[in-house]
């Protein structure tokens, strides 16, 4: 059951700068506002919900979006199938210059990378 939620509003000269949100709420609205953020660097809603949602890390939810398999992305870096493997681990922390290289391969922006 839902129940009707009272926010506390903050105003600065006559006008709302802050709203208060209940932390269970902020929780259930987080995902929606990271996508915000995503679509304004121009990530497909798709790859974001991978992410956001589904705990994809974000170079296999880009992998799949573009609909090729790690031996193809691995073909296209110039690398093993098992090097991407490693990329795509929700632990991994790739360099710099690595991201660099898997956006290259995936026609897309370094900053697309990260939400």
């Amino acid at each position: 059951m839902k129940t009707h939620t009272d926010y506390q509003t903050i105003d600065y000269n006559g006008k709302p700068v802050f709203v208060l949100v209940p932390w269970e709420e902020f929780k259930r609205v987080r995902p929606l506002l990271e996508g915000d953020k995503a679509c304004s660097t121009g990530i497909p809603q798709e790859v974001v919900e991978a992410h956001v949602l589904s705990k994809v890390p974000m170079i296999r939810a880009w992998r799949e979006h573009i609909g090729i398999t790690q031996g193809e992305l691995a073909a296209r870096m110039g690398v093993s199938q098992a090097a991407v493997a490693k990329l795509e681990k929700p632990d991994a922390k790739p360099r710099v210059a690595t991201l660099k290289k898997v956006a290259d391969a995936l026609g897309i922006s370094p900053s697309q990378l990260d939400v």
